[in-house]
């Protein structure tokens, strides 16, 4: 099953959007590069920036074939992933992450839709934004290519990775590849009149608990699908710098946002045509969450004025 195609949606970036990065210096090495640096200390990193494209891609190289004791004696990546603040609140409890009815199982797989730019061909193109320097990142609503900003209800993500095969144990080291639509129902990379933006899309490195963290804005509802966030999990940084050309995400998935809460969203202005599309809409004649969401749908809190707060736990089998 795929997605509906809005009309407002064009198949082909603008002349502008450049998607080859064989002659960027290292500011566009990627989400391997992102993820290396923000593992090793200032002055490494200043000694990195000195080396020049060529100099830091052998360096990091060597680095990532060195494995985990390559980075002996730095600091620790900060928890949420490497995009994250150091001790993000509300991540430290073992209970802060849940789905809305508290079970653990395995998430169901669902379709990537035709906007993932995750390296797969869709909507007649192959972008892949995990190739983009600053793509690891906890907050989604800036532009990494413009800076131009989105604006909308907050919505902080809180996902947490488990083993169902081992008692649903945390899975640290996986990266979550996290998409979703603006308040006007429209895709960066993708819409007309957002095509040369890349907000609302980032990617997180699960920590020790197999938790990230991502700041959002609660995506609108556009016509035929109800309103939904879209992920991917891989299974480790190598797979995820590839993106999902030959299949690598060990899922693809979707979460459907709670039909209460977005009522009380979508009578904010700035979600305007929200209310009539959500209106035309319900789980029972979604394409996709028709078959049931009860472990898709996170447990949330807070308010449209103030923002809110999403639990999901994300159960895989590895």
């Amino acid at each position: 099953m795929t997605d509906p195609r809005d009309p407002r949606l064009i198949l082909t970036p603008g002349a502008d959007h450049d998607h080859d990065h064989a002659d960027d210096d290292f500011t566009h090495l990627g989400l391997a590069a992102d993820t290396q640096m923000l593992g090793c200390s200032v002055l490494d990193r200043r000694r990195l920036l000195g080396l020049g494209a060529l100099g830091v891609g052998t360096l990091l190289g060597a680095v990532a074939l060195a494995g985990p004791t390559a980075l002996a004696g730095r600091p620790p990546l900060p928890p949420g992933g490497p995009g994250g603040p150091a001790g993000p609140a509300g991540q430290g409890d073992a209970d802060t992450v849940s789905s809305a009815d508290g079970q653990c199982r395995t998430l169901p797989s669902e379709t990537q839709g035709p906007y993932p730019a995750d390296g797969s061909s869709a909507s007649g193109q192959t972008l892949n934004l995990l190739e983009q320097s600053g793509i690891v990142r906890r907050d989604l609503t800036r532009s990494l290519k413009t800076g131009h900003a989105v604006v909308g209800v907050p919505l902080t993500l809180k996902l947490q990775l488990v083993n169902v095969k081992s008692n649903c144990a945390p899975l640290a080291g996986h990266v979550f590849y996290l998409w979703s639509c603006t308040p006007a129902g429209e895709y960066s990379l993708y819409s007309r009149s957002i095509v040369g933006e890349d907000y609302l899309r980032g990617a997180q490195v699960t920590d020790a608990q197999g938790r990230v963290t991502f700041q959002t804005v609660f995506p609108g509802c556009y016509a035929g699908r109800w309103p939904h966030l879209h992920f991917e999990v891989y299974p480790n940084l190598a797979a995820a710098v590839k993106g999902n050309v030959d299949h690598n995400a060990a899922l693809v998935s979707q979460i459907a946002l709670p039909e209460t809460v977005c009522r009380a969203v979508y009578a904010d202005p700035r979600y305007s045509g929200s209310l009539r599309n959500f209106g035309a809409i319900t789980l029972a004649t979604d394409n996709v969450f028709r078959d049931g969401v009860a472990a898709q749908t996170p447990r949330i809190t807070g308010s449209a004025a103030a923002g809110y707060t999403a639990n999901l736990t994300v159960g895989l089998q590895p």
